[in-house]
């Protein structure tokens, strides 16, 4: 070919061609245009080729655009499908996007065709949703059929094409797939520049009496890529103005003689920048195409849809405004009906009692917050819902050893529902498996234990408002009060008076005898005074001071009299969680599999770590079946069992059984929340749903509604509050005044009856 005589050489499309005619026209000076994504990666060496221009986009370039494109999905995990090594050189930058440990990236390399099913059922088994899909054009839909026969094309599944001649292919009988199928193409075909094309490649066909339908949005790459190169080369020469002086050189490979004007031709396009169907071409310094336009598109039940472009400027730009993606979302929540899994447990869900002559089916069966928060979301977003049991009954733990979830999340995982909802912890190994939206719902783990019996009221409590030191302490200075006016009256003149004051005195008396000074004394403590008092001052003033004395005293006896007359004590033997820990008597035990025997497990604090220890090697089991089973023990446990549970049942419990009670605040924090499979289509509509409900105050409503009114809430609350109030003394509360009053008057009738008989 260069022995006739070539002005340039395009093509070929093949990795080893391109390496051999890129060496031949690099040594001649020839200008060597090629088009191909495979033909660019084989141009490794820019040395040897510096008189090679390719128009298909670079190969770095275009695989950061795919890359920038899959992490605008947010995918935690994915597949990535590659037919050849070469291939899988062109998705380094997909193959970084996730993370090893917190978003990982598994690697398949496609199997022999054409039967892709066993391949395919791996990645099923792997219950990876996401799968980026890069192989050669001819495949792609033959493994997309298969996939949708195996039902991995379901509406929580996606798959991202690389492949850019995906639009041309023919997905009639995957329009209903309800998978998210996404792709992306080079080619608008709405461009007049492509309508252009496409127009004279049939006015062509007819002038060679040749029928040929040129559809602009079937139109492959290659070809409009080589159509590019081709009028980039005619515009270039007729620009520069030598198009009528080049005669074709006749050129000897063995002779090595280069062609003057190929390098000036091929530097001139080089330089410029020209608008072709596939849009603007430009070229680095080492003839790399560094600027184009990614078109990505989602295959619905019409055919493909822009969503969006990507160049290497403006990075990713979206097409579909926000409401008409919204109106999208809300037609499939309208024609949808959710499959909601739960489990029976209350106050979340329950088994609802039919009326006389009732037959209860379907979501009649059930009532409880769940419910009322599914239907308040629905009512929203206008969709339909069927509640669903877990067949076991279960949260969702994962075990270890079988490497599988079980209770709800298993169900999300498996696709047998859409939505998950019931006391369910938004732990993180939770978070790793499903999505949840915004927490409806926060709490913490507490500790449900048995009321202590009321100890009944202490015949002598009317002696509680001082300790038994303060009592004697008052014994010993009512006693040396007495003494000491007893010994200054007889000192002070003041307090020696005339019997007869009418006489002149022969002899004084002194009125303050022990009974006198005690007298004095008990009745100025008893609030009730004395008919005789002190005139000297030294006696006055120590009466004063026992005044003072007694005043307070009494004040404060008072005060607290009220207090310890009606206080029955109800001392717990535990308080917290740091007792439980620190003694053996008491057992206490959670749910088994739940999050609660899950937080200390997993705890690294010192005291949850004793407790996991003692609860993991107690015998019998502490653990139970449910959370029924942990309260009927700790009511039969008669203050020897005590349950770790979460505050919000506990809290429903203790609304209803006055005999429990709650021990010491939270012991960690977390939230509940509505699962969902990851990629799910509609999170953004429920998560928004769940924080309006929260705005609006209708979680609290529910909240209130089902532990405070319903099924006897607010039993408990109400004796509380009544028990609250002043209460009526009963005679155990005072049957200590009465029988001192009784024993003072038995021995006042003792002491008359000896006066009586000693006169």
């Amino acid at each position: 070919m260069v022995a006739q005589g070539v002005i340039a050489i395009f093509g070929p499309n093949t990795a080893g061609g391109t390496d051999i005619v890129s060496s031949i026209c690099n040594t001649l000076d020839i200008p060597h245009i090629v088009f191909d994504w495979t033909s660019s990666e084989a141009l490794d060496d820019r040395q040897h080729s510096t008189m090679t221009l390719n128009v298909h986009p670079n190969n770095v370039l275009l695989s950061r655009g795919l890359a920038e494109i899959l992490q605008s999905f947010g995918w935690r995990s994915y597949t990535v499908i590659y037919e050849t090594e070469r291939e899988l050189q062109q998705l380094q930058d997909i193959l970084q996007v996730g993370e090893p440990t917190n978003n990982p990236t598994t690697v398949r390399q496609l199997t022999e065709g054409p039967d892709f099913r066993p391949f395919l059922k791996n990645i099923k088994l792997s219950t990876d949703n996401c799968i980026v899909l890069h192989c050669s054009t001819e495949n792609v839909v033959s493994i997309l059929k298969q996939a949708n026969e195996l039902k991995m094309l379901g509406e929580y599944q996606s798959v991202f094409i690389t492949v850019l001649d995906t639009h041309t292919l023919d997905l009639k009988e995957l329009l209903s797939v309800t998978a998210n199928i996404t792709t992306v193409r080079l080619i608008d075909p709405t461009d007049y520049q492509v309508k252009n094309v496409a127009h004279d490649w049939e006015e062509h066909e007819k002038r060679e009496k040749r029928y040929y339908r040129a559809d602009p949005s079937q139109v492959k790459t290659n070809l409009i890529l080589a159509n590019d190169a081709v009028y980039m080369f005619a515009k270039g020469l007729a620009e520069l103005g030598i198009a009528e002086e080049l005669n074709p050189p006749k050129l000897d490979c063995r002779k090595n003689r280069a062609w003057p004007p190929g390098r000036r031709i091929l530097e001139f396009l080089k330089a410029r920048s020209v608008e072709g169907a596939t849009g603007r071409v430009d070229f680095n310094e080492h003839g790399e195409r560094n600027f184009f336009t990614l078109r990505f598109m989602e295959l619905t039940s019409t055919g493909f849809l822009d969503l969006a472009t990507w160049d290497p400027v403006n990075g990713l730009d979206s097409l579909e405004k926000e409401d008409a993606s919204e109106k999208r979302v809300g037609e499939k929540l309208s024609n949808k009906t959710f499959i909601i899994t739960s489990r029976i447990g209350a106050p979340f869900l329950l088994n609802r009692e039919p009326k006389e002559g009732e037959i209860l089916q379907g979501n009649a069966r059930y009532e409880g917050y769940s419910m009322d928060l599914i239907d308040a979301i629905a009512r929203l977003l206008n969709f339909k819902y069927e509640f669903v049991l877990a067949p076991d009954g279960k949260y969702g733990s994962f075990n270890k050893i079988t490497q599988s979830w079980d209770g709800l999340v298993k169900q999300l995982l498996d696709g047998n529902a859409d939505l998950g909802i019931c006391d369910l912890t938004m732990t993180s190994s939770r978070r790793q498996a499903v999505d949840f939206t915004p927490p409806f719902m926060t709490l913490g783990i507490s500790i449900l234990y048995a009321k202590p019996e009321q100890a009944p009221p202490d015949l002598f409590s009317f002696l509680s408002p001082f300790s038994l030191d303060v009592w004697v302490y008052m014994a010993t200075a009512y006693l040396g009060v007495s003494l000491l006016i007893f010994g200054l009256s007889r000192m002070a003149p003041a307090d020696w008076e005339n019997p007869h004051p009418c006489k002149e005195p022969e002899e004084v008396e002194n009125l303050w005898c022990m009974s006198n000074t005690t007298w004095l004394a008990v009745g100025s403590i008893m609030g009730q005074g004395c008919d005789i008092l002190p005139k000297a001052a030294s006696t006055r003033l120590v009466t004063s001071m026992w005044w003072f004395f007694a005043l307070m005293m009494l004040n404060s006896y008072t005060a607290n009299l009220a207090a310890f007359l009606t206080m029955s004590r109800m001392e717990s033997s535990i308080k917290s969680a740091e007792d439980l820990a620190a003694q053996s008597k008491i057992k206490y035990g959670a749910l088994q599999g739940g999050s609660t025997m899950g937080f200390f497990r997993d705890s690294n604090f010192s005291t949850y770590q004793r407790m996991w220890t003692a609860m993991e090697t107690a015998r019998p089991s502490v653990f139970t079946q449910s959370n029924d089973e942990g309260v009927d023990r700790v009511l039969k446990g008669k203050g020897l069992y005590a349950f770790l549970m979460e505050s919000t049942t506990l809290e429903y419990i203790i609304e209803r059984n006055c005999d429990l009670m709650q021990v010491g605040g939270w012991l960690d924090y977390k939230t509940y929340g509505v699962a969902m499979p990851f990629n799910s289509p509609y999170r953004k509509q429920i998560s928004g749903a769940v924080l309006k409900l929260g705005e609006s105050g209708t979680l609290s409503e529910l909240k209130r509604k089902w532990w405070k009114e319903m099924h006897g809430g607010g039993s408990c609350s109400q004796t509380e509050s009544s028990s609250s109030d002043t209460p009526e003394l009963d005679l155990e509360n005072v049957g200590g005044v009465f029988l001192v009053l009784g024993i003072g008057l038995l021995t006042a009738i003792l002491i008359g009856v000896c006066e009586f008989y000693g006169t």
